[in-house]
């Protein structure tokens, strides 16, 4: 699950503070400067003036490269000679020179916005006169199936919703960043997993994660197809039936009433499966109810250890104190008793 394409898995989300910063690093890119130009504008703000040697020291980059790096903040304008002293540099003051390349970016910006508003009208008016045919597209190759995934994530405004199944047929990248940049943006997420899934090495953690940044999970012993569904507006279905191993392609799926019996499979589907973690949990029962609801999904005292990061005598022992507690003699009266008393 760390490493399959999002229709397969829940990816790992990334640290939100790192991502703030490198967001921040990013616009800068996006103005000329880079990580190292960054950094040697930084402490020329904080200083009055600096040359190469003070920098060098300063930021343990060779005296050379900090020479290069401060002769491109002066060419692109960041930074200027002192008028006292030619070999040293102050900076220039952000505003004067960030404020212009961030309107030209805003100006940009709008007639890419002018340009979108525009198509998606001609595209509005040639969907309202799509055949039976029109209403799927078809396409090919795994590469292209993961690039189609990634533009809709990229493309959501309000829900993406998700089957995923136990055999993981798209690899992709540790990290998929389109779920963190959408869910960064107040996008829902809703994902069912099949039970299988849950024996993925490292599942429950991950599942934490991405619960912990507005992803709801829930469980079923089986789907029926793989499917990534945005706003509610485009589906993205495997050609191949549920247990092929390869990709050949997918179907998207636009406004019909194909569209609509996906839409009511999902929904069926979320109504009947079984929710992985509870936002309302307090922190010291957290342990307990996690260990009884992977019980309760069918999981295997393995599988609960695996997940967990105990040893399986420790899910025994475990699971005995519960039922010592809940005044019960066996599992399935354990499993009663923990939703007639709220512990799941």
């Amino acid at each position: 699950m760390t490493a399959e394409n999002p229709i397969d898995a829940i990816p790992r989300p990334r640290t939100p503070g790192a991502e703030n910063a490198r967001g921040r690093i990013q616009m800068l890119e996006d103005v000329g400067l880079d990580d190292p130009h960054v950094s040697i504008y930084r402490m020329l703000l904080t200083m009055p003036s600096a040359d190469a040697a003070e920098l060098a020291r300063m930021s343990g980059l060779p005296g050379a490269h900090v020479e290069r790096i401060l002769d491109g903040l002066e060419s692109s304008g960041f930074a200027a000679r002192s008028v006292s002293d030619q070999a040293r540099l102050v900076a220039s003051p952000p505003a004067l020179v960030l404020r212009p390349r961030l309107a030209e970016q805003e100006r940009r910006l709008s007639l890419a916005h002018d340009a979108l508003d525009q198509l998606s009208a001609l595209y509005r008016e040639g969907a309202t006169s799509r055949h039976a045919p029109d209403v799927l597209d078809m396409v090919l190759g795994g590469d292209a199936v993961r690039q189609r995934i990634g533009q809709l994530q990229d493309a959501a405004d309000e829900s993406v919703e998700v089957f995923v199944l136990t055999e993981p047929i798209l690899m992709a990248s540790p990290h998929n960043i389109h779920e963190e940049r959408a869910l960064a943006r107040g996008v829902r997420y809703r994902t069912i997993v099949e039970t299988g899934v849950m024996e993925r090495p490292g599942f429950f953690d991950t599942a934490r994660l991405a619960h912990e940044q507005g992803e709801e999970v829930r469980v079923l012993p089986s789907l029926p197809t793989r499917l990534i569904m945005v706003d509610r507006e485009l589906a993205l279905l495997p050609l191949r039936s549920n247990g092929e191993r390869s990709v050949s392609g997918a179907l998207l799926v636009h406004p019909s009433g194909l569209l609509d019996l996906v839409i009511s499979a999902f929904e069926q589907s979320w109504r009947a499966a079984t929710s992985l973690l509870d936002a309302s949990t307090d922190e010291d029962d957290a342990a307990d109810n996690d260990l009884l609801r992977l019980l309760l999904l069918g999981m295997t005292d393995g599988a609960v250890s695996n997940q967990l990061g105990v040893s399986v005598r420790t899910v025994q022992r475990r699971v005995a104190e519960l039922m010592e507690r809940a005044g019960v003699s066996t599992r399935i009266q354990l499993g009663a008793a923990a939703v007639r008393l709220g512990w799941v």
